[in-house]
């Protein structure tokens, strides 16, 4: 299992960042969900042992964002934000 590392916020559903820990679209799409307050979990992908990373981009990025770009952002495991959009990424606030 590949740990989650969590930020506290309110409870908007259950969001999910697959990040590049040296992308700055990833760090901005975590900053704007920090400002708006919600609460959510991220896989740096880029920090997992190659094995384990290519496991997540192959198994679970992928299913979701085929490009396999950055961020990829997956809502209550039903939806994806693919790519830094920040309109998008602020609805998650409404």
């Amino acid at each position: 299992m590949i740990e989650k590392k969590h930020v506290d916020g309110k409870n908007k559903g259950e969001i999910l960042i697959y990040a590049l820990s040296t992308c700055g679209w990833c760090r901005k799409a975590k900053n704007i969900l920090k400002q708006l307050g919600i609460a959510y979990d991220y896989i740096d992908v880029d920090l997992l042992s190659d094995e384990k990373s290519t496991k997540i981009e192959n198994e679970e990025v992928k299913k979701w964002n085929p490009a396999c770009t950055y961020p990829t952002i997956v809502i209550n495991n039903q939806r994806s934000i693919n790519k830094f959009n920040e309109d998008k990424i602020r609805e998650l606030g409404q």
